[in-house]
């Protein structure tokens, strides 16, 4: 039988390395969840984000909107928002990102839901989420570009997967 995979993806940290890396953020999921699921049976992926608030450009966020409408057209995705809240320094911050992955990835794998967890991030801040996967059993794999991907994670994650490697014109519109 084969490897069931499911992928939990950080929107923003994929997105900043995509923009960073790729100059080009314009992404096909089904593609890019193909080559990381590498042959493997996907249960399920799991895409998350803060929308946009007000404050910014409107054609900004009609096409984050559209965004996220277009992947929730893609049979096994699930997409999973959070907010942006504004720091009093006028910063924006994610909340309920971090959080409601680790939830996700955890109960899904005390519910033996899928054997590999591939986590598309590269938070240090995962890494108790890594380690609770890995003593329920399932193998963890990260996926991040390699300048973005925290050491400490990589060194907790059974495999990381440098998506430099991946064959980004498949995958880039």
């Amino acid at each position: 039988m084969r490897e069931r995979v499911a992928i939990f993806i950080d929107g923003s940290n994929l997105y900043n390395g995509m923009r960073e890396n790729l100059q080009n953020t314009r992404v096909n999921l089904q593609e890019l969840m193909r080559q990381l699921s590498n042959g493997r049976r996907l249960a399920r992926c799991y895409y998350y984000n803060a929308p946009l608030t007000d404050d910014y450009d409107e054609d900004l966020r009609d096409g984050q909107h559209r965004f996220f409408e277009s992947l929730r057209r893609i049979p096994y995705v699930t997409v999973r928002l959070g907010r942006l809240h504004r720091r009093h320094d006028g910063s924006l911050v994610e909340k309920g990102i971090d959080v409601a992955i680790a939830v996700e990835a955890l109960s899904l794998a005390y519910r033996a839901a899928y054997d590999c967890c591939l986590l598309v991030s590269g938070d240090g801040d995962y890494v108790e989420l890594v380690e609770a996967i890995k003593r329920n059993g399932q193998h963890v794999e990260c996926a991040m570009f390699k300048n973005q991907s925290a050491g400490v994670l990589v060194e907790h994650a059974d495999v990381f997967r440098p998506l430099d490697e991946l064959d980004w014109t498949k995958i880039l519109f």
